[in-house]
């Protein structure tokens, strides 16, 4: 018979189990890898969904390649003396081919798995391919397998810089890698091609298939598959908490507004402004279910934690959920704690830490931007984002002990007051490690969700197009970068809301106020990051590429304050780096972590936008 006789490879990394719809607990065991006939499998509904597990389970295996490849390579995160060899190499950018962290090949178990399941769902159900008939779980099902293929080509694609192709014959790992080895063409044993309407029109080759071996750049990649997701999808995302009660498994499956995500970032990526905007705004600006995704007073001041404490529908989009009991667990406790059994590999850069605590609030000026010399500092303020970093994005151990909250500002505040002596010695043997992955956990669960898409993100990701995107409105080319100003501080790019009060990514932690926001005027003010005091200005006055590029940066400073650690900030620098056709822009952030000696190195290979990415398939 066909190809759909032989063994369906999905690799399912979980355990099929009947009662797995009841709660996310019932996630399955990853250890098992089944191996199951497609007769034998796809009898009813559940069955289909088990399998379905399965590639969640798979992506869950990408969490610690996700987090090094995106962080390691940025400026947020560094490695200690305990890193192992396949970290260090990343770290510095000579990464071999047998580099466990470079390695595409849980990469292409899912790309394997989607291609199988999908051939599968085109076969037993044909109607996913008919654009006229009702929408059913098996079409919901359909586009969470979908949107899960063009993530995964879209992440390769930024890591090496390019991907194989993988045809959808290739279904099992093995056929993908000896496809992958060969010269330029490989020869499939048997391939069945559906037509759009499914039913009627198969074409049927029972024949061997030549394939010829084709590499996708990123570009080529956002082509292919936003051309997908936009035109083969007919619904994403089946709803269970109709049948368990459970709401986070919406959030735990690729659904509606994770794909407008994906479809925002890939645009976005490829410098497409309008079509970015156009996804990604149905997020920020939707007005259903009590308008979600909008940041109010839900994840405001201390709460901002809660964000990673457990899944919630107001801030999470789409993520990887985990669970100890259930044995889905990752290594990043490991990587980052210090406490045995853990083995802290890599800890936060002095960037990050910098960045957070040289965040200032109610400082009060006289300002003066006639003459902006006479301008005078009243009240430096309060230094820190102490909602997020300090104590949530990060800690300070000293023997062992995480420095008191009180600690942590008397030394802020005797640096203020320029009194270096007495703030080292707080600091005197103090470790620095990434608290983000264990708040709330003890030290063996090692089970933190992990965030895929999120509200703040996305808000930041909107922020960073209004600053750029310029189009046309009564007859002149306009931008807005006031928008991407409201939406960082305070949230007032919405119309009115009363059901929930609109605050802002800084605003919802306090730092979005007149005195304390982002601000781009003629008169730019710079300020001492420990004392806050003014040591100069800078005159933009009628400067308005100045003020983007300005606005730009103190976006991706944001976006460091709230999304770091979380596995995208090489590719946000990366993004910056192309929009201003300059890689110096990558190169001096990510080679100042590097000690001086090897700085200079690091800076000049990474002006070669090529060194950018893993050369794997080179």
């Amino acid at each position: 018979m066909y190809r759909f006789n032989r063994y369906l490879n999905i690799i399912i990394s979980v355990l099929i189990a009947s009662t797995f719809l009841f709660s996310c607990e019932k996630f399955f065991d990853p250890e098992q890898e089944l191996n199951i006939t497609d007769e034998k499998m796809f009898d009813d509904w559940y069955e289909y969904r088990s399998a379905a597990m399965g590639l969640y389970g798979l992506q869950q295996n990408l969490v610690e390649q996700l987090v090094i490849l995106g962080e390691l390579r940025g400026d947020l995160l560094t490695i200690t003396e305990n890193a192992n060899a396949d970290m260090v190499e990343i770290y510095n950018f000579n990464i071999s081919r047998n580099n466990i962290y470079a390695s595409p090949t849980n990469f292409f178990k899912l790309i394997s798995a989607c291609n199988n399941f999908i051939r599968i769902l085109q076969k037993e159900h044909p109607e996913v391919l008919d654009p006229e008939s009702p929408v059913t779980n098996y079409d919901r099902l359909y586009g969470e397998v979908l949107c899960m293929r063009a993530w995964t080509y879209f992440t390769v694609a930024r890591i090496y810089g390019k991907v194989p192709y993988i045809h959808e014959s290739l279904v099992t790992i093995e056929e993908i890698e000896q496809y992958i080895n060969s010269p330029g063409t490989y020869t499939d044993s048997i391939y069945i091609n559906f037509s759009r309407d499914g039913y009627y029109q198969d074409t049927l080759y029972n024949q061997p298939v030549t394939l010829d071996k084709q590499y996708y750049d990123l570009d080529l990649v956002i082509d292919l598959f936003t051309n997908q997701l936009e035109n083969n999808i007919k619904a994403v995302g089946v709803n269970h908490y109709i049948d368990n009660g459970d709401a986070s498994w919406e959030i735990t499956v690729w659904n509606t507004w994770a794909m407008h995500a994906l479809l925002g970032v890939m645009y976005l990526t490829q410098g497409d402004y309008t079509k970015a905007i156009g996804h990604l705004e149905q997020i920020i600006y939707n007005t259903f279910e009590n308008y979600r995704y909008q940041l109010d007073y839900s994840f405001s001041y201390g709460n901002w934690r809660n964000i990673f404490s457990y899944i919630d529908s107001r801030e999470h989009i789409f993520t990887l959920w985990f669970n100890k009991t259930n044995f889905q667990q990752h290594e990043l406790q490991s990587m980052f704690e210090p406490f045995v059994p853990h083995k802290y590999m890599l800890k936060p850069t002095r960037f990050a830490i910098t960045n957070w605590e040289t965040v200032w609030r109610n400082q009060i000026m006289n300002q003066n931007d006639q003459n902006p010399e006479e301008s005078e500092m009243i009240s430096p303020g309060i230094p820190g984002d102490f909602y997020r970093g300090y104590g949530s994005s990060y800690l300070y151990l000293k023997n062992g002990i995480p420095l008191s909250g009180d600690e942590y500002m008397d030394m802020l505040l005797l640096k203020r007051e320029e009194d270096l002596r007495s703030a080292n010695a707080i600091m005197e043997d103090v470790d620095t490690i990434v608290w983000k992955f264990s708040i709330n956990k003890g030290r063996f669960d090692q089970d933190a969700n992990f965030i895929i898409y999120r509200a703040a993100g996305i808000h930041l990701y909107v922020a960073e197009i209004y600053t750029w995107w310029a189009h046309e409105r009564n007859q002149q080319i306009v931008v807005f970068p006031t928008n991407a100003i409201n939406i960082v501080n305070n949230g007032s790019n919405y119309d009115i809301n009363p059901r929930r009060r609109q605050m802002g990514v800084r605003g919802r932690i306090g730092l979005g106020g007149t005195n304390d926001g982002i601000r781009i005027a003629n008169i730019i003010y710079i300020h001492d990051p420990f004392t806050n005091e003014i040591m100069g200005y800078r005159d933009l006055t009628g400067n308005l590429l100045a003020k983007q590029l300005l606005l730009e940066e103190e976006i991706l400073n944001e976006r460091a304050r709230e999304l770091a650690f979380e596995g995208e900030r090489f590719y946000d620098l990366m993004r910056v780096a192309k929009r201003r056709n300059d890689p110096s822009f990558l190169a001096k952030k990510v080679s100042a972590k590097f000690h001086e000696g090897r700085r200079k190195q690091i800076y000049n290979l990474l002006l070669d936008e090529s060194n950018w990415y893993i050369k794997y398939f080179d």
